[in-house]
């Protein structure tokens, strides 16, 4: 049903119009904005008072007369309509479909708000997730229902680690495949035909929902993009019992939105100009993720962020530590180095991991070999250290074992490529190899009895050990 139309602006200011309230707004109604040639604008009450609406257009308020300028109040708030339809589809950044295909036929409408999920109807996750890539597998492995972002800088290749993951995902013991949602705000179209030609090259482009609102469009439509995403993902986990995979690029735009809007409303501002309730807001997507009693579904979310200046206490990765399960984070001097993926060994983590992996799960050594490898490895960055100022030929021959197990690291378990999909029992086994560098009393955190079944030969550590 149509709402009222009311003439007339009491403010215009960037995105933002003020208009007169009605009796019946609420927060996050949608309206129509009519200029006086009639074109049609969307927007969104973000704020009420007593007698004005605060209201974010989508689009450029450029042309807009407080006197001839017309206000629509629909009584509903922004909705996305849903189907099986919806897969193999690409729409803008409020859900509108830029693929030359009619709109979806449904008469299912959701609000793109979405509510968050009762922790009482939450299913804790399990489910181990194999993504072929073994600094992520063996290390920081990814859990069906979990939230895992990738924390990067400009100029990495956090879109070609997404695109493999989303290539090679796969539950083990399951035949059941992933559909994916994916979520682009501010990106380049280079970068959205990268993903676009990856689903396609991949054959899974009828498996995938693509939200784009590229560079060029309005700013103010990067808040609804994630929205209108997850509401898509929500839709085809919870009530179709799918396995959604939803990858959302680059929470950095928005991020720099939100305090678009907040600076042009006047708002006080928090650390680095960003609006106090950047953790709420950010938390209003990422706990859109998950499983729930009663279906069969889930939502695993990998967001996006590139660190601005790099620097991981940003308060966008900041903020994002603290709600999500971990992190992968990607390392530029590896990156310099050639490797690929360069993601950091030491300050990667997945809260998740320790409930995933195991025997029946992964492997019955996963876990005694991934904090194996953890320990050996920052190790390694402190003898490092250490030859930088007294010279290599200075280190007693254990710290020169340790140097080649951090080289082999590097160049063998953490490098692979781009189309490379190991099995969790090849990444596993790799582990073991270059772990063998090493004596066998520096294998502290790995049982006795799980050395003796998966450590390779005395033989073939004694060879590794002499082409030292």
């Amino acid at each position: 049903m149509k709402g009222i139309e009311y003439k007339g602006l009491e403010k215009v200011d960037g995105p933002i119009i003020v208009v007169k309230r009605t009796p019946n707004s609420f927060y996050d109604e949608v309206v129509y904005v009519r200029d006086k040639t009639g074109e049609k604008k969307t927007g969104r009450i973000i704020d009420l008072n007593e007698d004005t609406a605060v209201v974010q257009v989508f689009g450029s308020t450029t042309g807009l007369d407080l006197e001839d300028t017309s206000v629509e109040f629909l009584d509903k708030p922004m909705e996305l309509r849903v189907g099986k339809g919806l897969l193999g589809r690409i729409f803008n950044g409020l859900g509108e479909p830029i693929d030359g295909y009619p709109p979806v036929i449904s008469s299912t409408k959701i609000n793109v708000n979405g509510n968050p999920i009762n922790p009482y109807a939450r299913v804790y996750p399990r489910d181990f997730i194999q993504t072929g890539i073994s600094s992520i597998d063996g290390m920081n492995t990814l859990i069906r229902g979990q939230k895992l972002p990738i924390f990067s800088g400009n100029g990495l290749p956090h879109n070609r680690l997404a695109a493999q993951i989303i290539r090679q995902a796969k539950i083990l013991n399951s035949d059941e495949d992933f559909v994916m949602v994916f979520a682009g705000m501010g990106i380049k179209y280079d970068v959205a035909q990268f993903f676009k030609n990856t689903f396609e090259d991949s054959g899974v482009l009828s498996r995938v929902v693509m939200f784009q609102s590229l560079a060029d469009a309005p700013s103010i439509e990067r808040i609804i993009t994630p929205r209108c995403a997850l509401t898509a993902a929500e839709y085809l986990a919870f009530e179709c019992n799918m396995h959604v995979l939803v990858v959302m690029t680059d929470m950095t735009n928005y991020c720099e939105a939100l305090r678009e809007i907040s600076t042009t409303r006047g708002e006080v501002p928090g650390r680095k100009g960003y609006p106090g309730y950047l953790y709420s807001n950010l938390a209003e997507l990422y706990e859109r993720a998950g499983k729930i009693q009663g279906s069969t579904g889930s939502i695993t979310q990998i967001p996006i962020l590139t660190m601005p200046n790099d620097d991981i206490s940003h308060p966008i990765p900041d903020l994002t530590g603290y709600i999500t399960e971990g992190q992968i984070v990607l390392d530029r001097e590896m990156s310099q180095k050639g490797l690929y993926p360069p993601v950091a060994g030491l300050p990667s983590l997945s809260r998740l991991m320790k409930d995933g992996i195991g025997k029946g799960m992964t492997r019955e050594d996963h876990a005694n070999v991934s904090s194996q490898l953890f320990a050996s490895y920052s190790k390694v960055k402190s003898i490092r250290n250490l030859a930088a100022i007294i010279g290599e030929e200075e280190l007693s021959p254990l710290d020169k074992l340790y140097l080649k197990f951090g080289n082999e690291m590097e160049e063998k378990f953490f490098t692979q490529g781009e189309y490379e999909d190991r099995s969790i029992d090849q990444t596993l086994d790799l582990g073991w190899k270059i772990l063998s560098i090493l004596p066998r009393e520096e294998l502290y955190r790995i049982k006795d009895e799980f050395i003796e079944k998966y450590l390779p030969s005395t033989d073939e550590h004694s060879d590794e050990g002499s082409s030292d």
